[in-house]
């Protein structure tokens, strides 16, 4: 079967980025889509960049007010005319055979609704290989993120996840809150849906290009991760809290070290330096493994640490959530 493909990918501030992805998606084999860009309030337009591919692919184009990723894509599935829907973030673009691959594994077993991983092009930077590297390697992970071994169910994310047009219309949209692609992942599952991750389904996937916006977008993921338990109480594992364990047992050995002896630190050096060269055997480059103990460190400790803000604010407080704030940290994340 051949399907049609609405690639809907809301869009804020990513002129460069959205020029990328069109040009990815104007080389794939397969030829049966559409793209759709939602751009979100943007105050650097890409639609002078979306008019220089027009004449070689189907895209519909939509400016709206601000009002948030989600609703983004949901006016991308209103607007779409697939069957089935793909979502992408802008800071994504695709190899030529990204929707040949989708299409034969859809015809061959066919799943209400799909992930696949992302991975580093060979042009990113050492500093967003070695994020990309930290953001899906098993040590710092423990597989939520792109790994094959698994310490949880597999949950597809919106950089690189698609669901049927009934699936839409029985599941509904995205909502506008804290990691709504793992909201609507678990809505998809308790209707019964069938969810798969497809191997060779990758993007490219172009990560932070500071590590401020990095910290800061790992510390929003951590209190996404409350905001999830408060809506499905049974969602939080154990491998959710590990960053939260990781930050306080660093502290802890820190302390113990300089007031008792200076052995205590020898775990935390051991584990960093089994990432050292997990990131050296991945990658090959001693710049990139050096540069993903950094950023293995920030990734760990920043989600930690919003997980602890938002467990000690929401669950032994008991404060409700501030949907206001939630929407600011959120676009901060993302800009």
């Amino acid at each position: 079967m051949r399907h049609f493909f609405s690639i809907i990918v809301p869009v804020y501030n990513r002129k460069e980025e959205v020029e990328e992805l069109l040009r990815s998606f104007q080389e794939q084999s397969y030829k049966n889509f559409e793209v759709v860009i939602v751009e979100d309030g943007s105050t650097i337009p890409c639609k002078e960049v979306v008019n220089l591919f027009e004449k070689n692919i189907s895209i519909q184009y939509l400016y709206k007010e601000n009002e948030g990723r989600s609703i983004a894509r949901n006016k991308g599935m209103e607007m779409a005319r697939g069957d089935y829907f793909v979502f992408l973030d802008s800071d994504c673009f695709a190899p030529k055979e990204y929707l040949q691959n989708l299409n034969e594994n859809l015809s061959n077993h066919y799943v209400d609704c799909f992930g696949g991983k992302d991975m580093a092009h060979d042009s990113f930077s050492d500093l967003q290989k070695a994020i990309n590297f930290s953001m899906t390697s098993f040590l710092t992970t423990g597989g939520i993120r792109g790994g094959k071994v698994r310490m949880e169910k597999f949950v597809p994310r919106s950089f690189n996840m698609g669901f049927s047009r009934e699936t839409w219309e029985k599941v509904g949209g995205f909502r506008e809150m804290f990691s709504e692609d793992i909201d609507i992942s678990t809505r998809i599952h308790m209707k019964g849906c069938s969810i798969s991750l497809l191997e060779n389904v990758e993007v490219y996937h172009r990560r932070r290009t500071s590590l401020r916006k990095f910290a800061h977008q790992v510390y929003v993921f951590g209190m996404s991760r409350i905001t999830l338990k408060m809506l499905y109480p049974d969602s939080l594992k154990l491998v959710h809290c590990l960053p939260a364990v990781f930050l306080l047992g660093c502290i802890g050995l820190l302390v113990l070290s300089v007031f008792w002896k200076k052995v205590a630190i020898i775990p935390l050096v051991f584990y960093l330096f089994l990432l050292f060269i997990s990131a050296l055997y991945s990658t090959k480059k001693i710049r990139i493994a050096s540069l993903s103990i950094l950023t293995s460190m920030i990734q760990l400790c920043g989600y930690g640490a919003g997980f602890i803000q938002a467990f000690t604010e929401h669950i032994l407080l008991k404060h409700q959530r501030n949907t206001a704030k939630e929407k600011e940290l959120r676009k901060g994340a993302n800009e």
